[in-house]
């Protein structure tokens, strides 16, 4: 894909290099990966407590450094060329986390890492957001200017975070913001819960069922943030990645269910005795200081709609998810077999 599309030769894309940060996730270690299969040198910034096996094992070069210490990264990023700057890497939702800790990774440790690949004269920079940064969609599918509504710190951060990558933009860095919706696929345990619960025929639909959701297949996922890099329509924009399709809850579990051969019973509870209780649960936890099992933000899943469209990208930079919903489940239930997940 990027051959093509910069018309480089072969030779020229083995010689090209990377910087990846988050590359020990999902997410970055899938676009780690294939950067090294599609021949590039990858170099991934990781913590000194962070397990890199599996990156080493791959191939990929990784740097021990904290991404607030901008002298650490200076020399990381000057001592090689360098094609682009994947920024993945982020304080994600840990219930009752210190606020300050989301701004300092998702805001300032930004910040500082767009700063020295500025200083470098790396030439481009991919800075992963979230579509949370929207909030629940009240008319779906939205776009990428669809009104801002982040509703925790988390996404509030993310949001700040996108802000101080687009003000690098104006600079004159090149910047592209990406916004993935409902990652899924081999390598990912975030859904492990709901394939698990209707594997063993115990799921219970919390409310209608009816509320949207939007899925997107890693490989579909890498793909775009690729584009994002390489394409000269990217810089300085905004791009939600999505899957080609989205379904409500009802829908969604039933096709899970077809891939694992399962009948899904029909239980359901209406949803307003789960949030109080989800309410409850997570005002107590915090008295005591403890991780709460349940809280409004787990239920949100059930309650607000999810579902966007990709028509930006495909117009401006040649996006095309190609994964199907449920191809991509197969193969995801079929990893979690594979694993001894279920």
């Amino acid at each position: 894909m990027i051959a093509g599309l910069m018309e480089q030769t072969h030779e020229d894309v083995r010689v090209s290099c990377y910087v990846v940060t988050g590359a020990t996730g999902f997410t970055g270690g899938a676009l780690a990966a294939r950067l090294v299969r599609d021949g590039h040198e990858v170099v991934a910034l990781v913590r000194e407590t962070s397990d890199t096996k599996a990156l080493k094992t791959q191939g990929v070069h990784c740097e021990a450094l904290s991404l607030l210490d901008k002298d650490a990264l200076d020399k990381v990023l000057s001592s090689r060329p360098i094609s682009a700057v994947f920024h993945i890497a982020a304080a994600y939702r840990t219930e009752h986390a210190d606020e300050s800790e989301f701004f300092e990774v998702n805001v300032e440790a930004t910040r500082i890492l767009l700063q020295a690949t500025s200083d470098a004269g790396i030439a481009r920079f991919v800075h992963c957001s979230t579509v949370g940064v929207q909030g629940a969609i009240e008319h779906p599918p939205a776009a990428e200017d669809y009104r801002m509504n982040p509703g925790d710190h988390y996404q509030e951060s993310k949001l700040e975070g996108e802000r101080v990558a687009l003000e690098f933009a104006e600079r004159g860095l090149g910047v592209s913001v990406v916004r993935p919706v409902g990652i899924y696929g081999p390598g990912d345990t975030r859904f492990l819960k709901l394939f698990k619960a209707i594997d063993k025929r115990i799921f219970l639909m919390i409310g209608s069922g009816k509320t949207l959701y939007h899925l997107t297949y890693i490989d579909d996922l890498v793909d775009g943030m690729l584009l994002a890099a390489e394409h000269p329509a990217a810089i300085g924009e905004v791009f939600t990645l999505c899957g080609p399709e989205y379904t409500d809850l009802n829908e969604l579990v039933r096709r899970i269910g077809a891939v694992q051969e399962r009948s899904v019973p029909g239980w359901r509870i209406p949803a307003w005795p789960v949030v109080w209780a989800a309410h409850v649960c997570d005002w107590l936890c915090k008295k005591i200081g403890v991780q709460a099992p349940l809280y409004p933000r787990r239920v949100e899943f059930f309650l607000l709609d999810r579902a966007f469209t990709e028509d930006k990208a495909r117009r401006l930079i040649g996006y095309a998810p190609a994964v199907l919903l449920n191809d991509g489940l197969q193969r995801t239930s079929d990893w979690y077999k594979q694993e001894g997940m279920l």
